[in-house]
């Protein structure tokens, strides 16, 4: 029993594991990050430009 526990814990087969998911996982939160980014100054931006395209309907209309 003892050698079976030895050879587990000198196994390094999920090591490689480990290192894909605490490499990988700050790549996502910064993909998150830059969405949430894009995503709030795209949706100024097109409030922003429908402002605007509402204004010139106006002064079109008068």
């Amino acid at each position: 029993m003892t050698k079976h526990l030895g050879r587990f814990f000198c196994d390094e087969d999920g090591a490689v594991t480990v290192d894909w998911v605490v490499q990988t996982a700050p790549i996502v939160g910064l993909a998150i990050a830059a969405y949430s980014a894009i995503e709030t100054n795209a949706t100024t931006l097109i409030e922003a430009a429908g402002t605007a395209v509402g204004s010139q309907n106006d002064f079109a209309d008068g």
